[in-house]
């Protein structure tokens, strides 16, 4: 039994491989993009079982006329995947306000109203899974990455709470979180001048590591598309799916230190409390 997609980003990276992976299998896909004439060689390979329309996910009136024609068009879809993104590879000081404006409006502001858009639909089918595309930086965090950040832990905090609320309505939803991955993401980065004051900084030091080629890149995008399609197709998807050893390490380093901080502050956090509450 074939299987419907609606997927945000497929112009390149992990939607397009998504796409590809998807229509090859006999499923069908409604892919958007800012560029939508980039998917013309899959439209005239596989016809009607593609689905294309032009969407900038910062543009919250286009996200919602775009999601009810695909929904319209093809009655049922069956998993919703967030998957357009931008980056903003810079310092705290160095980003401009645009910079900053737009990493929060596509990743964050937009994949909150693809979901916003889509919950109607899913509800009155009674079924469905979003897939929300993070990072190990929706947990952890690293220098120069910071805005980033922001958006991915936004997003993930959003997600979390969302799956609680449409669980009842037969919809579930899943953070995919892959880690370093050649997909042509690390080069298109938006970058800003750099700052002399943070060359020897931590920041610095990413900088360069990423520029000579040392910052490694160690899963294949091939099989992390088909994990996501595989945890589409499962009956016990989880809230969360770490893809890649660099992010199921960095974060469980991440929790373990976030917890042994917590738990190192537990007398002055339970000695604020009122005194009758003990």
């Amino acid at each position: 039994m074939s299987t419907t997609w609606f997927i945000t980003g497929t112009s390149s990276g992990f939607g397009r491989l998504l796409t590809e992976r998807l229509l090859a299998r006999g499923d069908r896909v409604a892919a958007t993009a800012r560029r939508p004439e980039v998917l013309d060689d899959l439209r005239a390979q596989y016809g009607e079982r593609l689905w294309s329309a032009r969407l900038d996910v910062t543009d919250t009136e286009q996200i919602h006329q775009v999601v009810a024609d695909a929904f319209k068009a093809l009655g049922t879809i069956d998993a919703v995947v967030n998957n357009a993104g931008y980056g903003v590879f810079a310092s705290v000081e160095e980003a401009t306000d645009e910079q900053i404006r737009r990493v929060v409006d596509t990743n964050l502001l937009g994949s909150i109203h693809v979901i916003r858009a889509a919950l109607p639909h899913l509800r009155a089918q009674g079924h469905g899974r979003i897939v929300q595309v993070s990072t190990a930086g929706g947990q952890t965090a690293y220098p120069n990455f910071s805005y980033y950040h922001a958006s991915k832990w936004g997003i993930e905090g959003f997600c979390e709470t969302v799956a609680r609320e449409i669980a009842p309505f037969g919809i579930g939803l899943t953070i995919v979180e892959p880690g370093a991955t050649p997909t042509g993401f690390a080069g298109a980065l938006d970058t800003a001048p750099v700052m002399p004051e943070y060359v020897n900084t931590p920041a610095g030091e990413v900088r360069r590591a990423i520029a000579s080629g040392d910052f490694p890149l160690p899963n294949d995008p091939h099989r992390i598309a088909q994990a996501m399609i595989d945890l589409v197709d499962s009956a016990d998807a989880p809230l969360r799916l770490p893809l890649g050893s660099d992010t199921f390490e960095d974060v469980r380093a991440s929790l373990v230190a976030r917890l042994a901080e917590h738990d190192a502050h537990r007398d002055i956090a339970l000695g604020v409390a009122h005194r009758d509450a003990e």
